[in-house]
C-alpha cells in the first residue's frame, strides 16, 4: 500500500485534564478521527474505571483502541506502535489530519519516535523475577535494579512493577546495562507532527480528579470491580482504581477509605505524568478550554 504523509496531532496531558474533549472536538474541526493512547482504555471489560470515550462521544468521532481488547489479551507497547503505524497509513488515505490522545507517556513516544528492539528474557530468567516480586515485592525490584543500572533506575517510574522487571530481565539475560541497550534515536515517520499538551492549574485538576471519582463510583464503577476482582494478577488490573477497591472488597480499607486512596492515588499519578511530558520540549502547552488557540497552532 503506499504511504500517504499527513500530520498527526497528539493532544497529551495528565488524567483529569479534559484529553477526551479536547481530542474530540479538534477532530471535529477537521473531519477525522481519534486514536486512543491510553494503554489502559484498550480493555473493553473495564470502561468506568479507565474514564473511557462513552457511546455518545465514540458515535460522534470514531475512536480507535478503544475497548478493543479484552484484559486476558496479551498485549505491549510494541503491539501498539505497530498497529498504530498501519493505521495510520490507512487513515492518512482519507484524512490529512488524525488525531492521537492519551496520557500513557511510553506508549506516545512508541508512535512518534518508537522504540528500541530488545532482547526478550528466557523463561528462567522471567520465572526468577516475577518470583523475586511475588516474594518480597516491589521494593525488591527497585533495589535490585538500582544495583544493576543506576542510570535507568532513575528515569523509570518506581511505581510501575512491569517496567521495573522489564529491565531487570534485560539486563540479566545480556549482563549488560538496559540503559545502554537503548538507542534513545528516534525512529523515521511518514507523517509530521504536532504536540499539544493540556495546562491544568493544580488545584483545578485535583478537583477534576476528586469529583470525576465520585462520577465514576456513582456510575457504576464497584460494580465493574468486582467482575474483574477474580483476576486482579492481570496487568491491565495493576493499575490506580481497582487495586484500591479490590483492597475494599478483601477487607483491608472501608468504602470510604477506598475512595479517598483513589483520589490520593490517582493525584500522585497526574505529577509522574506531568513530569514524564515536562521533559518534552517539542509539546506545546495550552488551557483545556483554548480550543481555537490549539486549532490556529495546527494550521500554522
Amino acid at each position: 500500500m503506499k504511504k500517504f504523509t499527513g500530520k498527526l496531532i497528539f493532544v497529551v496531558g495528565p488524567t483529569a485534564s479534559g484529553k477526551t474533549n479536547v481530542a474530540i472536538q479538534i477532530a471535529k474541526r477537521f473531519n477525522t478521527e481519534v486514536i486512543s493512547a491510553d494503554s489502559r482504555q484498550f480493555y473493553k471489560e473495564i470502561p468506568i474505571g479507565t474514564a473511557a470515550p462513552t457511546s455518545k462521544e465514540q458515535e460522534d468521532v470514531v475512536h480507535h483502541f478503544v475497548g478493543t481488547l479484552s484484559i486476558t489479551d496479551e498485549y505491549n507497547v510494541s503491539k501498539f506502535e505497530t498497529q498504530v503505524l498501519n493505521l495510520l497509513d490507512s487513515r492518512f488515505y482519507d484524512h490529512h489530519y488524525v488525531v492521537i490522545s492519551g496520557g500513557s507517556g511510553l506508549y506516545i513516544d512508541a508512535v512518534c519516535k518508537g522504540i528500541d528492539e530488545l532482547p526478550d528474557a528466557n523463561e528462567q530468567v522471567r520465572k526468577k523475577v516475577h518470583s523475586i516480586f511475588e516474594s518480597d515485592g516491589i521494593d525488591s525490584l527497585r533495589k535490585l535494579l538500582e544495583e544493576l543500572d543506576p542510570e535507568y533506575y532513575n528515569q523509570v517510574d518506581k511505581n510501575n512493577p512491569m517496567r521495573l522487571m522489564r529491565a531487570i530481565e534485560v539486563c540479566l539475560q545480556t549482563g549488560k546495562k538496559y540503559s545502554e541497550l537503548r538507542k534513545n534515536t528516534n525512529a523515521k515517520r511518514s507523517f509530521t507532527s504536532k504536540k499539544i499538551g493540556l495546562l491544568v492549574e493544580r488545584e483545578i485538576l485535583f478537583n477534576n480528579i476528586n469529583s470525576r471519582t465520585d462520577d465514576m463510583i456513582a456510575n457504576g464503577w464497584v460494580g465493574e470491580a468486582k467482575d474483574v476482582h477474580a483476576d486482579k494478577q492481570l496487568n491491565p488490573l495493576n493499575t490506580v482504581g481497582y487495586k484500591e477497591l479490590f483492597a475494599y472488597f478483601e477487607g483491608q480499607y472501608t468504602m470510604e477509605q477506598a475512595i479517598e486512596k483513589i483520589k490520593t492515588n490517582t493525584r500522585r499519578y497526574a505529577k509522574r505524568q506531568m513530569t514524564w511530558f515536562r521533559k518534552d520540549e517539542s509539546i506545546t502547552w495550552f488551557p483545556p478550554s483554548n480550543i481555537s488557540a490549539m486549532i490556529d497552532y495546527i494550521l500554522e
